[in-house]
């Protein structure tokens, strides 16, 4: 997809969350119903971390992790997101800074209604902000 480098990301995933269903396979060889990561955020969405305070712009989407070990290995055992869940490329802002986040699905919420984000990046990427997201620039879809 679009996006920038993984190496400028910022490690932002410190959360330990249990899933219904995540449960281990007995020896009977049960079907245990998967997690179900289905948060409906595309690109252009505005969205907000659910434990640390900032919020960005979906540019670039990973279906499952794809960033580095060495990010991965930066997040505490204790609070690591599971690889098998879709990460998101985000241009983030807070209180002090604008910056390039990726983000685990379990760990973002939807934010559109709070407004258009400010980061400086934003209009190399999107038009207009426009019903609480974001549209892609023409040229930059597939």
């Amino acid at each position: 997809g679009i996006g920038v480098g993984h190496d400028s990301e910022v490690a932002f995933d410190a959360v330990d969350v249990s899933l219904d269903g995540a449960d281990v396979v007995d020896d009977a060889r049960e079907q245990v119903p998967q997690p179900r990561w289905d948060l409906g955020v595309g690109i252009g969405d505005v969205v907000r971390h659910r434990l640390y305070d900032f919020r960005g712009v979906v540019f670039d989407i990973d279906p499952v992790f794809a960033n580095s070990e060495e990010w991965y290995e930066s997040i505490p055992t204790e609070s690591r997101p599971t690889r098998e869940q879709p990460f998101y490329h985000l241009l983030a802002e807070n209180g002090d800074s604008s910056y390039v986040a990726y983000v685990s699905q379990q760990n973002l919420m939807e934010d559109g209604d709070c407004g258009p984000v400010s980061h400086p990046s934003i209009h190399e990427l999107f038009e207009q902000f426009d019903e609480g997201r974001y549209r892609l620039r023409r040229g930059l879809t597939h």
